[in-house]
């Protein structure tokens, strides 16, 4: 039994200037493209949809006659379609989307194609789209003149199956840019931790498709600014951005001093204010801002930011009119903003704001993965900054590494610490050449740099602790308290504190209360939240 041949059904809007056919009977010594397209020797069309608005109905008309008059087995099918802005996406593509909507598409006995040599390009790329998301369920076809052919007037044609695997190429290339995206944002270290390599998968997908706040959050030296800066040098390499970037460390700023360095201030506004001030949210004006440390702002700066924020507009201080900034924000933050927000030390409104994309920067403890390659790039960079090369010999380097990954090494300062270590290191290193001795030495400088600080801060802890209660403390829960009372320290919040402690067991609860188990333990040595934050 014979297979039943398909019809072949096409869309076309009608060209107006490149079929138009004139007066003249020389129309048929040139090439129009849907004339020329139902005239192809191995392409029968059985019905052609040629779209036109109402002040074409004549052309569209005429060119039908002639389409009957070549090719008398298809039919054409005049369809209005009247564009009040033919180069307005919005327009075109709902018009061409209510179209494809309209028909009854019938894959199995029929094939579609969309002819996207005619209209204006705005109508080509919505052809595109329509097609390339099975709105159109078919495939694309682009004709053009060919004067190889001894019939000039019908040309060739080319069809386009967005489906098909010779586009894989093309799709491929599109996945190499995007690596190279990421890889940039990771300062082109090749990081291990899944967890922070999808991050940065997804930080760059935002970064190019939004302009909405991003809030990197994670604990001080966790490379909060690197990333902001290579965001804002992303986003500027891909024309995303026409402006400076603006790095602002919140903490620095207090009082009137923060008001005026943010938004700006006129010449008298207050004392000492000798001259005008534009301010970093007006320098930021087409780039980028970064408000390092955001949550040491106060309450009216935060409430003037979340203004300028949503509305592009804020007055400078001292000034009775507005002025226009048009930003993209990236707030940074080590501290717990959900804490501060039921404190009531951070705006719940521009919390809302800014948190649309968040993303936490694990510290350098959590990625021990990724010690080893920020190790080599630190030595790296150590080389290029000073122009002497320098390598660690193999046992050196397998000592430091094991260090670095052991329960020794706490990180405290995070990339700052591995960073300074390696400067140390390269600076004291023999004929650009680190040793075991360099790697001995700079062992012990860390262990006493992190010793020291957790023995100050013990005795600190101890000393909140009644004399009876610390003399009969085991060895054990000496160090036990120690720690459970330094990681207190960090946080804002007994929530915060609980959900770094109680990091996996929280997972198994139904429902996890971290704020009364920590409570709970604390009150075992007779310590509150409330004495510990006294210290």
């Amino acid at each position: 039994m014979n297979a039943v041949m398909k019809k072949t059904i096409v869309v076309s809007l009608l060209g107006t200037q490149l079929d138009r056919i004139g007066k003249r009977v020389d129309r048929w010594t040139r090439w129009r493209p849907n004339v020329g397209l139902v005239q192809q020797e191995n392409l029968p069309i059985d019905t052609l949809y040629l779209l036109h608005d109402n002040h074409s109905k004549r052309l569209a008309n005429n060119v039908a006659v002639d389409i009957e008059s070549v090719s008398p087995d298809t039919s054409v099918a005049l369809c209005q379609m009247n564009f009040t802005d033919p180069w307005d996406f919005e327009e075109v593509y709902a018009k061409l989307y209510d179209f494809c909507e309209a028909m009854d598409f019938d894959i199995d006995s029929h094939d579609y194609l969309f002819h996207i040599t005619t209209g204006t390009h705005v109508a080509q790329i919505c052809s595109y789209l329509l097609t390339e998301s099975r709105h159109f369920p078919g495939k694309l076809i682009q004709s053009a003149p060919d004067l190889s052919k001894e019939d000039k007037t019908i040309g060739r044609v080319q069809i386009i199956d967005l489906d098909l695997s010779r586009y894989d190429q093309l799709a491929t290339r599109f996945d190499n840019a995007r690596i190279e995206d990421e890889t940039f944002l990771k300062g082109g270290i090749e990081t291990r931790n899944e967890a922070f390599n999808r991050m940065i998968s997804q930080i760059e997908k935002v970064a190019i498709r939004s302009t909405a706040p991003i809030l990197l959050t994670g604990p001080t030296g966790a490379g909060k600014s690197q990333l902001a800066q290579r965001i804002y040098q992303l986003k500027k390499r891909r024309a995303l951005l026409k402006g400076e970037l603006v790095t602002v460390n919140c903490a620095t700023l207090k009082g009137m001093n923060a008001m005026a360095a943010l938004f700006g201030h006129t010449k008298g506004a207050f004392t000492g204010a000798s001259a005008a001030r534009e301010g970093f949210l007006r320098a930021a004006d087409k780039g980028l801002l970064f408000l390092d440390e955001i949550g040491e702002l106060g309450l009216e700066e935060q409430a003037m930011l979340l203004h300028a924020i949503e509305y592009k507009r804020f007055h400078p201080v001292g000034s009775d009119k507005d002025v226009h900034s048009d930003f993209q924000l990236i707030a940074g933050t080590n501290r717990d903003l959900k804490a501060m927000v039921i404190e009531g030390t951070f705006r719940e409104d521009l919390l809302a704001r800014i948190n649309l994309w968040t993303y936490p920067l694990p510290g350098l403890k959590d990625r021990k993965e990724d010690i080893e390659p920020n190790l080599d790039y630190e030595v790296m960079a150590f080389a290029e900054k000073h122009g002497d090369r320098i390598r660690f010999n193999k046992e050196a380097r397998d000592k430091f590494l094991s260090f670095a990954l052991s329960h020794q090494a706490t990180w405290n300062s995070n990339f700052r610490d591995l960073s300074s270590a390696v400067t140390r290191l390269g600076t004291l290193a023999d004929s650009s050449r680190i040793a075991v001795e360099d790697v001995d030495d700079e062992i012990a400088r860390l262990s006493g740099m992190w010793s020291g600080s957790s023995n100050e801060s013990s005795s600190s802890y101890l000393s909140l602790l009644d004399d009876e209660v610390r003399e009969d403390l085991d060895t054990f829960d000496v160090h036990q308290l120690n720690y459970v009372l330094s990681v207190c320290d960090r946080h804002d919040s007994m929530a915060s504190a609980g959900r770094e402690l109680f990091n996996i067991s929280r997972t198994k609860k139904v429902q996890s209360n971290d704020s009364a188990r920590l409570q709970k333990y604390l009150a075992k040595f007779g310590v509150s939240w409330k004495d510990l934050k006294k210290k």
